[in-house]
Parts: C-alpha cells; structure tokens; sequence
C-alpha cells in the first residue's frame, strides 16, 4: 500500500509531503480579486518564480521571502483554501479521491500531467508582460478543469 493511502496527510513526512506535487504548476498562476464580490478568478499569468519551460519555482526554499503572498499549502490549510486546483493532489487526498491516473506516483512517468493537460507549461504569460489595467483579460477558466478518472 503506497504512503498516501496508509497516512493521513499530517502524518506524512516532509519528503513524502513534497512527494505529492504533481508540478503542473496549476497553484503558481495569480488569481485575481473581484473587488466588489471577493470572488477569486484564475488567471494565465503566472509568479515571476515560476519556471515557464519547467513548470518548478526557481527559488523554492526562499520562495516565501521573495514572494510574500506565496501560499505554503501545509496538513492544516489545504482543505481551507478553495482556491487550489481541483487536480491538486493535496486537494484530491484531503477531499478523499485519491490520486488521479495522471498523477506521476501513479502512472510512473512525470510526463502525463502535460499529456492530460494538466500542466500549466506555454499555457501562461510572465507577470511583468501584463500591463496595468490588462488584469482582466487574463482571467481562464482552463485551471479548474480537470479530466476524467
């Protein structure tokens, strides 16, 4: 039986924990804010840490520092932000579905979140190529789809 099915979530060590991102890079797009409503929206541009050709942070262990409202997803929060990915395997394990076909610790190949269009790679635009008052545009619903088990 693999680690995620024997442990809950707070009980995995932070290898095991780290070992759960899928790296599609789905959590690194900015949302935006409707001022009025509080409503968030997904958009296609994505944290200047983030990697356009490898879908990783480039400065991952000081990605808070450089990031300030960088999320660290933890045991305790995953299952209060509503704003993760319904692909996300923290968000699949917390809600009790499992890990998806696509997921690497499943298929054995890190190469079917793009094959399932999960990953986010040439799907975004860098945050500095977003002109103010652009913000709107850039607004996709593309992040919360997710494809069939």
């Amino acid at each position: 039986m693999p680690f995620w099915e024997k442990k809950p979530l707070n009980e995995l060590s932070p290898q095991e924990w780290e070992a759960l991102c899928d790296g599609c890079g789905r959590c690194c797009l900015i949302k935006l804010e409707d001022e009025d409503t509080g409503e968030i929206f997904n958009s296609d541009v994505r944290c200047r840490l983030l990697d356009e050709k490898t879908c990783k942070c480039t400065d991952y262990k000081n990605r808070k520092q450089k990031v300030p409202d960088c999320i660290k997803l933890t045991p305790a929060n995953v299952g209060e932000i509503s704003w993760i990915p319904v692909t996300c395997a923290y968000r699949r394990l917390a809600e009790g579905r499992g890990l998806a076909w696509w997921h690497p610790l499943i298929s054995g190949d890190p190469e079917t979140v793009k094959q399932a269009g999960i990953s986010v790679l040439g799907r975004t635009v860098a945050e500095t190529d977003v002109k103010s008052g652009e913000w709107v545009s850039h607004a996709v619903d593309w992040p919360d789809w997710e494809p069939e088990d």
